[in-house]
């Protein structure tokens, strides 16, 4: 309504003016001088009939350079609103005036390609935003981040990663020398880094661990601190059969990213089982878990008891632990561990409430937007930004849960 309102003292503006800004005494005596459409923009408004006024305003408004950003603004409100077809057919009749400057028309296509994202038509608006990567200087940077956005959503990694390129510096190709403070989204290496994640995924599920390794090493080198890349490179170790490797990889979140230190507990497991060290990871764990105590490892910590010392040893482990930290989630795993010859009738249904309560609870948020689910997500469906998901019960108190 704010915005509509702004449109419709600009539309009059624009439409009574005689080389002065009207003050509301002569826009009173000049009211012949206005559209009738423009008169009922305004009961539309404020009877609180948005899509009437929409129409009327745009009716009233002869497309021409000084009425030109009114008509980029209804264009955007119909595109919010999600009223795309709208929108599309404002922009396409600002582009159909080739009378306007040419700055207004690299405008006009940039609001166009915009429409077409949202309207889910991405190979026509890579056409629009490729020709203004070519013709505009002024929007190249805005229009390869919309660019970008059209190959995640393909899935199109090396278009990705050759549009992203072209955004960096040259002199921060290879390294990631911090965020740029007028870069608009998240740091291009960043990007980069999970681009090349995301071909070494592909290459992984193929079977072709040198180019999954050489896609890693890239990324870590566009951004030393990927913990995804660390992850991987940990897993294409244990496929290579170099568990020794793939421990020391994967040893490294300790220091690099302690949240997703139980994501690589099972890793961590098969490599120390072929190096016959399996006693090794109950021992990192815990030094892990003294430095920043959090239920994943902690339920890391209690099956791995469990496994190798039985159930008795992981019961006793959980309930020195709970006391001092409690959580749903080490709760549910104690009362798992009891058998039912140790409790009453009523303790297969205890459990069976409690497993669902962790069940309906979700295990990892979004620590940008806030979306939550139950696994990790390198991409967040909700903001669609890369390495921002956490275990909830890794980030913060580990009662969260």
């Amino acid at each position: 309504m704010f915005v509509l309102l702004f449109v419709a003292v600009a539309a009059g503006w624009f439409l009574g003016r005689g080389g002065r800004v009207l003050t509301m005494s002569s826009l009173w005596q000049s009211s012949d001088t206005l559209p009738s459409q423009y008169y009922r923009g305004l009961n539309f408004l404020l009877d609180g009939s948005q899509d009437g006024a929409i129409d009327a305003f745009t009716k009233a408004l002869e497309v021409n350079s000084e009425t030109f950003d009114t008509h980029i603004a209804l264009g955007n409100v119909l595109r919010r609103r999600g009223e795309v077809e709208r929108a599309i057919r404002i922009h396409q009749n600002l582009l159909a005036r080739p009378s306007l400057p040419t700055s207004q028309l690299h405008l006009a296509h940039l609001e166009l390609a915009r429409d077409y994202i949202s309207a889910g038509l991405l190979d026509r608006a890579e056409r629009l935003l490729l020709d203004l990567v070519a013709e505009s200087g002024h929007h190249q940077r805005i229009a390869r981040r919309h660019l970008l956005e059209i190959y995640e959503a393909q899935s199109d990694w090396s278009a990705a990663k050759r549009v992203a390129g072209e955004i960096l510096p040259r002199r921060s190709l290879l390294r990631s020398n911090g965020p740029d403070p007028n870069e608009v989204g998240q740091p291009i290496p960043l990007l980069l880094a999970h681009y090349c994640c995301e071909q070494a995924a592909i290459a992984l599920h193929s079977g072709d661990l040198t180019e999954a390794r050489t896609q890693l090493d890239q990324a870590l080198k566009y951004d030393r601190s990927c913990t995804r890349a660390t992850l991987m490179s940990g897993e294409l170790e244990l496929k290579a059969g170099n568990p020794a490797r793939a421990v020391k990889t994967l040893q490294l979140l300790k220091e690099q990213a302690p949240d997703f230190v139980s994501e690589s507990a099972d890793l961590l497991r098969q490599a120390l089982i072929q190096l016959n060290h399996r006693s090794a990871l109950r021992s990192y764990l815990m030094d892990c878990y003294v430095a920043k105590a959090s239920t994943p490892l902690l339920i890391a910590l209690a099956e791995e008891i469990r496994a190798v010392e039985g159930s008795e040893q992981a019961k006793d482990f959980l309930r020195k632990h709970l006391v001092d930290k409690p959580s749903l989630g080490g709760l549910a795993l104690l009362m798992a561990l009891h058998g039912t010859n140790e409790a009453g009738e009523d303790e297969p249904l205890q459990i069976e409430i409690v497993n669902r309560l962790v069940e309906a609870n979700s295990t990892y948020q979004c620590n940008h937007c806030g979306f939550r689910g139950q696994h990790l997500h390198w991409y967040c469906p909700g903001c669609k930004h890369w390495g921002t998901v956490r275990d909830l019960g890794a980030i913060g108190d580990v009662t969260r849960e």
